[in-house]
């Protein structure tokens, strides 16, 4: 049951409030009795990954360039996952609980659900249940421990921990620093990216479940989504998430540039299936309303349609042919008025999208995805064409 729930017939629902992961943190006193506890869990968790690995390997002279031929400071990736990735991943609950707060109670509000009221709380409730569900939980929790097996393993075959190797010529031995990495501040990152993915699942679902409800649409609604626009807010809920994973492969691929002489026009393609990949996962779930605008366009297009023609006739038989009209009520309708009203009716109706997708859902994965990666072209490629081309990109 949400936090905010005083009965199980509240149209509400959280996707990160009252998980296991959620309660966790607030026994632990991250999370306060009242808030999410924002700032507090990005410092707390930033310097439990990166402070340590830091300290280390600046006693060990390990950190700065000259003291070892790839020392930690350039090693990007671990720097941004540490005080970049962790941190957004943690503030973009904030997002989330507010969107989802807001835009389920819309459904009620707006009248949407009103044929389907009670099935509507029965999928909330079932989210619910879905979202804490403990076998999920323990299933990532085991995908997090051989994660951990795993870097035990290939703990001597990581480039990313070349600086933290302090055993002699032709002897490896990984100091305090690249353990760390391997056993507290990956797994983390791993965990918080499982969460986030187990929440995206939960969002789908849902989704589903109340495209598959009887919605009552209003096809002249002036989002041309038959009144489901707001849903693209949705979309939003992961825009910090997919800039924290596209700086953490902008920083890997900006070391191969920088250190290893890689063109950076090699990742072009992999950063294409990136983003690709976030718009079907991201965006993808809106098209789930595609089969009820559809049928709302086809339908009220017949309608509007047969609703202007008898209009217009009544008004050609009126001003034009000066004969008694037929449907005098209809002339007289407030709500229909002139002849361009009821006209501009129907062209409304005609610009009803197939899905609740416009530019703000596309742009909430795009940017998030291209701005971290300006740096990284950047260092082969003038600032200002990458500018350029970005602005071409956008408009």
């Amino acid at each position: 049951m949400n936090e905010a729930g005083n009965g199980h017939d509240e149209v509400t629902f959280s996707l990160i409030r009252n998980d296991p992961w959620f309660r966790l943190q607030r026994t632990l006193g991250l999370i306060p009795a009242q808030g999410l506890g924002i700032v507090r869990r990005c410092g707390v968790f930033a310097m439990i990954t990166w402070l340590p690995i830091a300290i280390w390997a600046i006693w060990w002279r390990r950190a700065f360039p000259g003291e070892i031929a790839e020392p930690l400071l350039q090693h990007f990736g671990i720097h941004v996952r540490c005080l970049l990735a962790i941190p957004l991943f943690i503030i973009a609950e904030m997002t989330a609980d507010r969107t989802f707060r807001e835009a389920i109670p819309y459904f009620g509000r707006s009248g949407i659900i009103d044929d389907d009221k009670p099935r509507f709380i029965q999928i909330l409730r079932s989210a619910d249940r879905m979202r804490d569900a403990w076998y999920v939980w323990s299933s990532m929790f085991a995908i997090m421990l051989l994660v951990v097996l795993v870097g035990d393993q290939e703990a001597m075959h990581l480039h990313e921990l070349v600086w933290a190797d302090e055993g002699a010529p032709g002897r490896q031995h990984l100091g305090f620093g690249g353990w760390w990495f391997l056993f507290v501040m990956r797994p983390l990152f791993v965990w918080l990216l499982l969460v986030w993915v187990w929440r995206l699942v939960v969002s789908t679902v849902l989704l589903w479940r109340i495209s598959r409800l009887t919605l009552h649409l209003v096809p002249t609604h002036p989002d041309r989504a038959g009144g489901l626009g707001f849903l693209e807010d949705l979309s939003m809920v992961f825009s910090p998430v997919i800039f924290a994973l596209s700086a953490v492969l902008a920083s890997r691929w900006g070391h191969e540039v920088l250190y290893h002489g890689v063109d950076v026009h090699s990742f072009t393609m992999p950063f294409a299936l990136f983003v690709a990949s976030m718009l079907v996962l991201i965006v993808g779930p809106l098209t789930l309303f595609v089969p009820q605008l559809l049928r709302l366009k086809r339908q009220a297009l017949a309608d509007y349609s047969d609703l202007v023609g008898r209009h217009g006739r009544q008004v050609h038989r009126r001003w034009i042919s000066r004969k008694p009209v037929t449907e005098e009520p209809l002339l007289q309708a407030a709500e229909l008025g002139p002849v361009i009203d009821t006209v501009s009716m129907y062209e409304v109706v005609d610009q009803i999208r197939p899905a609740p997708i416009a530019r703000k859902a596309l742009l909430a994965v795009v940017l998030p995805a291209l701005f971290p990666m300006i740096p990284m072209v950047a260092t082969q490629i003038p600032l200002k064409d990458v500018m350029l081309k970005l602005l071409e990109t956008l408009v």
